[in-house]
């Protein structure tokens, strides 16, 4: 699973301070994870349409991305990112929460929502 962050800014480009440049992007290896479709909890067509999907990271992974990338926590690197690339495809964050165990995190859950039918 690739995290799809954004690349750090040039500092001194004066097409980028301008807003010229367009904006590039880099991927960050998440591993191992866990990646499952979820149940809708009502079975419709609307559901079926906007379709929930679950990553589950461990925790390792997750401070070696945001040790790499500088960050101070693993909740900017979410919040920053512009999903997560699962075989080619975007799936946008919805949700970040994390699992601890004896005051250390061990796990973070991503809430994912997939691409609508169709339209990949």
């Amino acid at each position: 699973m690739l995290l799809h962050v954004p690349a750090p800014a040039v500092p001194g480009d004066l097409g980028e301070q301008l807003g010229l440049a367009v904006p590039l992007f880099q991927d960050v290896v998440l591993g191992p994870v866990v990646f499952r479709k979820l149940k809708p909890k009502v079975a419709t067509a609307q559901a079926e349409r906007a379709a929930q999907y679950e990553l589950l990271v461990s925790a390792s992974a997750v401070i070696q991305a945001v040790g790499s990338l500088a960050l101070g926590a693993a909740g900017v690197l979410f919040a920053s990112a512009a999903g997560v690339l699962v075989d080619g495809t975007l799936f946008e964050i919805t949700s970040a929460t994390s699992s601890e165990a004896f005051g250390e995190v061990y796990l973070y859950r991503l809430g994912l929502k997939g691409p609508a039918a169709g339209l990949v």
